[in-house]
């Protein structure tokens, strides 16, 4: 195929998510957006006429429809069966975090791309945020003391079958194994199911490998939106909001307590925008993708950890 011909790309899942990887697919200029699969005929046939692609009801035609791509935005329990069969039949897949419901999943679903030469690529959207990218760029090579990380708001009416772990943390989980490039080795996890059957506060504690530690807030029970990020290093303390993308560098202490601020510049650009042309330009290159299926894994072995599965 050539680099000029676009290629054909479906989306699996017609929720909020879905709807809003329909929307930038037909922007990002690699991508022809020909099929939108949800098993509800109104949603599906809505959503595809919005965007000039052909609805269908069932996974089977959706693994049919003869697609160079597809980005899988199901409930999470669909995740692996359908991305494994979209890989068997020689279809690039972007999936949605978290990878899937089990590490075996997973797992199920680095095999099938790896034994199909496929990109699998997962949608941590968080690491295309200019915010994250800005704050990464401000600590390389610095030596990480700690990570702080605050998202919490209220309970968001979309949620089907997972609380605030699997929903929120996956995000932060990710974030923090991006700016160490280390792995998690404990977790001290407290959670607090307040209103429902699952966990809708968290507070979290990690350890990485390198010796950075790590805490998480999040929960569904605060009345309004809070994103932030806050990292101390050796020289400097960066705080970033990650919803109006604003990171301040904190530096230069004096004897005196004062010390030096910075506005660190981050781009106005749509991180979900960002996210898909990474995954055309994994397809493009054969170059390993942003997010790997391996990085998936860890994100959610580190939830499940947390949720003590």
């Amino acid at each position: 195929m050539s680099q000029h011909t676009p290629l054909k790309v479906g989306v699996a899942g017609a929720g909020v998510m879905g709807r809003n990887h329909a929307r930038v697919a037909t922007d990002v200029r690699d991508f022809a957006l020909t099929t939108i699969f949800d098993p509800d005929a109104a949603v599906a046939t809505g959503v595809a006429e919005a965007y000039g692609a052909a609805p269908v009801m069932t996974a089977q035609d959706f693994v049919a429809a003869g697609l160079d791509a597809a980005i899988v935005a199901t409930p999470n329990r669909h995740h692996a069966d359908l991305s494994v069969a979209l890989l068997e039949a020689g279809v690039h897949v972007l999936v949605e975090k978290p990878i899937a419901a089990t590490v075996a999943d997973a797992q199920r679903m680095i095999d099938a791309a790896r034994a199909n030469n496929r990109v699998l690529m997962v949608g941590q959207v968080e690491r295309f945020n200019p915010a994250v990218e800005a704050v990464k760029r401000a600590v390389d090579g610095d030596d990480i003391i700690s990570i702080q990380i605050t998202r919490v708001g209220p309970f968001p009416p979309r949620m089907g079958e997972v609380g605030v772990v699997i929903d929120l943390a996956v995000h932060d989980i990710d974030i923090i194994r991006h700016l160490t490039g280390s792995e998690i080795v404990e977790v001290q996890p407290q959670l607090a199911r307040t209103r429902a059957d699952r966990e809708d506060t968290a507070l979290l504690q990690f350890r990485l490998e390198n010796g950075v530690i790590a805490h998480i807030t999040t929960n569904w029970v605060t009345p309004y939106k809070v994103r932030t990020l806050q990292v101390a290093t050796k020289t400097k303390f960066v705080v970033a909001d990650l919803m109006t993308r604003q990171v301040t560098e904190y530096f230069g202490q004096q004897s005196d307590g004062s010390y030096s601020t910075r506005g660190v510049m981050s781009w106005p650009n749509e991180p979900l925008k960002k996210e898909l042309e990474a995954f055309a330009h994994a397809i493009r290159t054969g170059e390993t993708p942003a997010v790997t299926g391996e990085d998936g894994l860890r994100n959610l072995e580190v939830a499940l950890r947390c949720l003590g599965e």
